[in-house]
């Protein structure tokens, strides 16, 4: 055996030194027709799921572990939930749900939710990644890792938004409103739309699920191994052990597998532009080890080698290599069979589809330790000819007929033995030529009759912020080019050619801008259900003008509670540094007061606890004390109303909260005590005057009650008239 080109104990400063040099690399790519690095996994389905590619107008039933991308979409039927997971995030689709992606690449990450339920957890967000969600009324963007809700009705007029953590950005009617943590948001109407926020109530079964399933994969022990944005990392826990070898580090090996089994041999080929063959495994964990790192023969056990821990990882549809495909351009192979074997540590992954030298590189670096950039370039360039496949060997190596592999069918059954004649001469980095049928692109599915969203639902024009590219190429017309491509997938710059001018999906595209011109802030915690109409090019207006706008009519105590409820100061984050306190002045302002509560009823609270808000949180522009998450159940569908201007109000009435200020004390005699609290007086024994006791200040009953001016007490009244004094002198007068 060679001599170990990478100890294991040199491994971790390696890998990070590696992952250090990919991040530069990642950043800079030398094509910009490469296909994605990422796409999504259906890693989760419970019930039915309908898919309609992408370039076809037919539903099959959705199958596990199939990969999505632009243009693809999903409906599930009732009593059906369905999960997608893309590494740095997990999508989460309730019943009776129209889902589409209208583009998915690096960078973004725009979904389509025209009916039903949408959950979506984020885990990571690069510093030049976006994530959309279009309704029919309303573009969300999410701007933070968190948890998100999104529910759309079955008419398409009403948008609801759940944020349990995060925060996220809601455009729609020419405005743009934002929405914080534990806040909840009801968008109704299209061409006008109307707001009304309230807080988040009690998590349903829903909420629930998604919750277990995002805990799942954060107590994963397989998350020490694999590299945190590699989809299906959790399902390697139940179904594998973890073991370490000397020249591989820790390797994963599944527990129960069927005779004869091999990597990429149960299971079937789809075609999914634009990288063409790719792998589907029937295996629930069959994801992860068919997409990314490598396989290797290792104590007699086949064993998947993840990629690098420290770098981000690129999707590949199946690193594999081949036997049958074209060689130096001469066709030679096996008759009319394909054959592929999974490639091995320190081998070269050659694509079929067209990319750039850099892609070349970041998919193979990103997926296996030990490999040379030169070599690579050679290899991708056909430079090197004598390469040895460690995993070229009959029992690796499965063949089927050509027209299985073509038409997508099930590999398993129709397995055809390889002679090691045939390997010594057949053996190639290339993937065969041959042309997809239509089943491919359907799946495994395409037999299965399955249910179908309702035309207005898949009809239905959603509201975006991020144009969406191009409509997908039938797949009629990609055939055409395929065959005149030489049976080879067809490069990204040809899709583009002849893609048609319409949009992907129905989309009504609105300018981002909408905060530029006026932007709209809930709450923290909203005290009851308010409600405003976004009009289209309107604008809110800023200051003490845009907040003197009437709100829907409240009884006092509804109003008395909310007031209570907004002086809670908000708990500490722990994600951000300690913010500069507000210092208080020492002057005190002019009293003001409310001009939908009497002045009795302002509450206060001492300077240090109105002082804990962060100066960057969007829910104190205005200066306003923060509030508290509080469960309330949302307000009723009628309460919303139209967003219109009240009669103005003079200056003196326009009274808003303000933060209690320190005051010197009053030099004054404290006030006489009520004359129903005022004892009969008594004469009481010539001593000297004890000290009065300090003032007490009560701002909020002078400010309701002025007190009249003090009396002084006259010569013959003893000191101990005084409000203190008068126990003083009864009791000495029972003495």
């Amino acid at each position: 055996m060679k001599s170990r080109w990478l100890n294991v104990t040199h491994r971790g400063a390696f890998l990070a030194f590696l992952g250090l040099t990919l991040l530069g690399v990642g950043t800079s790519r030398a094509d910009e027709a490469d296909p994605p690095g990422r796409v999504a996994r259906l890693s989760d389905i419970e019930g039915s799921v309908s898919l309609q590619p992408a370039g076809v107008q037919d539903w099959a039933a959705a199958t596990l572990n199939r990969p999505l991308t632009t243009g693809d979409r999903l409906w599930t039927d009732q009593d059906t939930r369905a999960e997608l997971d893309m590494g740095d995030a997990a999508l989460r689709l309730g019943a009776t749900t129209g889902f589409s992606f209208l583009n998915l690449d690096d960078r973004t990450a725009q979904m389509q939710l025209t009916a039903g339920t949408l959950l979506v957890h984020v885990r990571n967000i690069q510093p030049n990644q976006t994530y959309e969600i279009d309704t029919p009324n309303v573009a969300l963007s999410l701007q933070q890792p968190g948890d998100y809700r999104v529910e759309v009705n079955d008419t398409g007029d009403t948008t609801v938004v759940k944020v349990s953590a995060g925060q996220a950005q809601a455009t729609g009617g020419g405005q743009s409103l934002a929405i914080g943590a534990q806040q909840m948001v009801t968008f109704a109407g299209t061409a006008t739309v109307s707001y009304a926020s309230a807080t988040l109530g009690a998590p349903d079964e829903l909420d629930s699920w998604s919750a277990g399933r995002e805990r799942q994969r954060q107590e994963s022990a397989s998350r020490q191994y694999v590299a945190e944005d590699v989809p299906g990392t959790a399902d390697l826990d139940t179904n594998g052990r973890w073991e370490p070898t000397p020249d591989y580090g820790y390797v994963w090996a599944p527990n129960v597998v069927v005779a004869g089994w091999a990597p990429y041999r149960f299971g079937q080929w789809a075609w999914i532009a634009p990288w063409g063959w790719t792998w589907v495994d029937d295996a629930p964990w069959g994801y992860a080890p068919f997409h990314y790192g490598r396989w290797i023969m290792w104590n007699s056990a086949w064993c998947w080698v993840p990629g690098p821990r420290y770098v981000r990882p690129v999707y590949g549809p199946a690193l594999v290599g081949w036997v049958g495909g074209p060689r130096g351009g001469v066709a030679v192979g096996i008759g009319v069979s394909v054959g592929w074997f999974p490639l091995a540590p320190r081998e070269v992954y050659v694509p079929g589809y067209h990319v750039s030298e850099t892609y070349v590189r970041n998919v193979n670096i990103t997926n296996t330790t030990i490999v040379n950039n030169t070599y690579i370039t050679n290899v991708y360039q056909n430079n090197v000819t004598n390469i040895h496949y460690v995993n070229a060997t009959p029992g690796a190596v499965t063949a089927v007929p050509q027209n299985v592999f073509a038409s997508g069918q099930h590999v398993a059954r129709h397995v055809m033995p390889v002679s090691r004649e045939v390997l010594s001469t057949a053996v190639t980095s290339a993937p065969p030529a041959v042309v997809p049928s239509r089943q491919a692109v359907l799946g495994a599915g395409a037999e299965r009759a399955v249910p179908h969203p309702p035309p207005a639902v898949l009809s239905r024009t959603v509201v975006a912020t991020t144009k969406p590219p191009r409509a997908p190429v039938p797949f009629e017309r990609q055939v055409e080019a395929i065959r005149a491509n030489g049976g080879r997938p067809l490069p990204r710059t040809e899709l583009a050619r002849l893609q048609a001018a319409t949009p992907v999906a129905p989309v009504r595209l609105i300018s981002a801008g909408g905060a530029d011109r006026g932007r709209a802030q809930i709450p923290a915690t909203p005290s009851r259900a308010s409600a405003a109409a976004v009009r289209p090019g309107a604008s809110q207006e800023s200051g003490s003008a845009a907040r003197s706008r009437a709100a829907p009519a409240a009884s006092f105590t509804d109003r008395e509670h909310a007031l209570q409820n907004s002086r809670v100061p908000p708990a500490a984050r722990a994600d951000r540094a300690p913010p500069a306190r507000v210092e208080t002045p020492q002057a005190p302002p002019a009293p003001q007061g409310r001009t939908d509560r009497p002045p009795s009823a302002e509450q206060h609270l001492p300077p240090t606890q109105q002082q804990g808000f962060y100066h960057d949180d969007p829910t104190h522009a205005q200066g306003r004390p923060p509030s508290a998450p509080v469960n309330r159940p949302p307000a009723a569908a009628g309460s919303a109303e139209q967003y219109s201007r009240p009669p103005p109000q003079p200056p003196s009435q326009e009274q808003r909260y303000r933060p209690p200020q320190a005051a010197p004390p009053p030099v004054r005699e404290p006030p006489p005590p009520p004359p129903a609290y005022r004892p009969q007086e008594r004469p009481a024994p010539v001593r000297e005057a004890a000290p009065p006791p300090p003032p007490v200040s009560h701002p909020q009953e002078r400010a309701a009650h002025p007190p009249p001016p003090p009396s002084q007490p006259s010569k013959s009244e003893p000191r101990e008239s005084a409000p203190h004094g008068d126990r003083t002198s009864r009791e000495r007068g029972e003495r």
